[in-house]
């Protein structure tokens, strides 16, 4: 499973053995999630015809997802993606399965759901994470790795672009509940395709090896990365309600919302391909802080915008800075990582996003009420740049703390006690 020896290249990724066959599985699975969130909130106020109750019933199912997506990891690391994946892939399909039934017809107590809903979020199949640990067990050539963890953010963020496309094609000849059917489809097919996959089954978990990785070191290393991922899940967040309060201001329709944040996605799949592409020559952690603070800027400046073509232009131009700073941060998080907790640190960067994004939309709320939008944008904007500010410290102290960590030679150590060879 070693990396090809050619140049680096996107072309070179897909080269790599098993690489296209088992990249293709997890990304149907993953589909699943770019289906899930539409569907569940349409068929949800379908059956209980209350807003409130749709509310609450899409907070338990994405508190439960997220903030258990880092347990579900380490099942992962410590039985292994077939042992661990596939049971899990099961449950959630079922479940899923049960509240497309409750949700098909009206009636059912907005309890029963939010106990379904939350139980069917805590058995979601990490494969974004898993796919993420394959990569780097496929490549391991640091600068392929790089172009496949840039492939791979690029097509999830696809993933969940084209999602809601397909919802809203279903539900033109079917209840909205069959879009959760649809998704425990893609998730059962796509994790059985994954985990058959010779390189995932090969991989097999750290149940009754030595657990590494919770020296100090290693977990101040990690806090630099989840601490850019959050403040980019914030700023994001918020940015997605500035622009619908933009419009509604500024008297345009759903139509321009779209196009401004389909804007920011192409703007992020573009910056993500380049950012890939390029043979980069300083370390990630130097970067890292660089590209959050990019973010920071050009959202604060979009705020100056005028119109809606320009806030376009500036939408575009924030989203190249979003998937070169997560691609950034998953990196750090795996060369972060001990061998047998590779999955759950990547986890915690996308439980650090979607914290980050819970958080936004709340504070972006707030604000709209009692500030100019102008005023609200810096406020987001600042968020990415008090993060890369966070991330310049945590560097600094990551640095110290590898040197503090470092092991003293022997032979420095056989000459401070008078044993050195002569």
């Amino acid at each position: 499973m070693s990396a090809p020896l050619s140049r680096p290249s996107y072309a070179a990724v897909l080269r790599v053995p098993r690489a296209r066959s088992t990249f293709a599985a997890a990304l149907v699975g993953r589909l699943a999630y770019g289906v899930v969130s539409l569907s569940l909130l349409l068929a949800t106020v379908r059956a209980t015809g209350s807003y409130a109750v749709a509310g609450t019933v899409m907070a338990l199912f994405g508190a439960s997802t997220v903030l258990l997506l880092p347990l579900r990891a380490s099942l992962v690391d410590r039985y292994g993606p077939r042992r661990a994946l596939a049971p899990m892939a099961v449950l959630y399909a079922a479940l899923l399965s049960v509240l497309a039934a409750v949700t098909w017809r009206p009636g059912t107590p907005a309890v029963v759901l939010g106990a379904v809903t939350a139980l069917t979020g805590a058995c979601a199949p990490p494969l974004g994470p898993t796919m993420r640990m394959v990569w780097g067990e496929l490549v391991h050539d640091r600068r392929l790795l790089q172009r496949a963890y840039s492939l791979d953010g690029v097509a999830e963020e696809l993933l969940y672009v084209s999602g809601p496309v397909f919802v809203g094609v279903l539900i033109r000849f079917a209840s909205p509940s069959a879009g959760l059917l649809l998704s425990a489809a893609l998730i059962a097919a796509g994790t059985c395709a994954f985990v058959a996959s010779p390189v995932v089954g090969g991989l097999r978990g750290s149940s009754g090896r030595r657990q590494q990785g919770k020296s100090p070191a290693r977990q101040r290393g990690l806090l630099q990365p989840v601490l850019v991922a959050a403040g980019a899940g914030l700023t994001l967040s918020a940015v997605d309600l500035l622009v619908t309060a933009f419009a509604e201001r500024h008297g345009y329709g759903g139509d321009t919302v779209a196009w401004m944040l389909a804007a920011l996605s192409a703007g992020s799949a573009v910056g993500g391909l380049l950012n890939g592409a390029i043979d980069w020559r300083t370390p990630a952690r130097v970067r890292l802080p660089w590209q959050a603070a990019g973010l920071g800027l050009t959202v604060c400046a979009a705020g100056l915008a005028p119109g809606p073509w320009t806030l376009t232009a500036a939408l575009a131009c924030a989203g190249a800075f979003v998937a070169p700073a997560l691609t950034t941060a998953y990196l750090i998080a795996d060369e972060t990582a001990a061998p047998g907790a590779r999955t759950r640190a990547g986890a915690w960067i996308n439980t650090a996003v979607n914290a980050g994004s819970s958080c936004g939309a709340v504070t972006a709320g707030l604000l709209l009420s009692h500030a100019s939008l102008g005023v609200c944008f810096a406020a987001a904007g600042g968020a990415a740049l008090v993060s890369a500010a966070g991330a310049v410290v945590g560097a600094r102290g990551t640095a110290v703390a590898a040197v503090e960590a470092e092991p003293v030679p022997e032979a420095a150590l056989e000459a401070e006690s008078g044993r050195s060879g002569a």
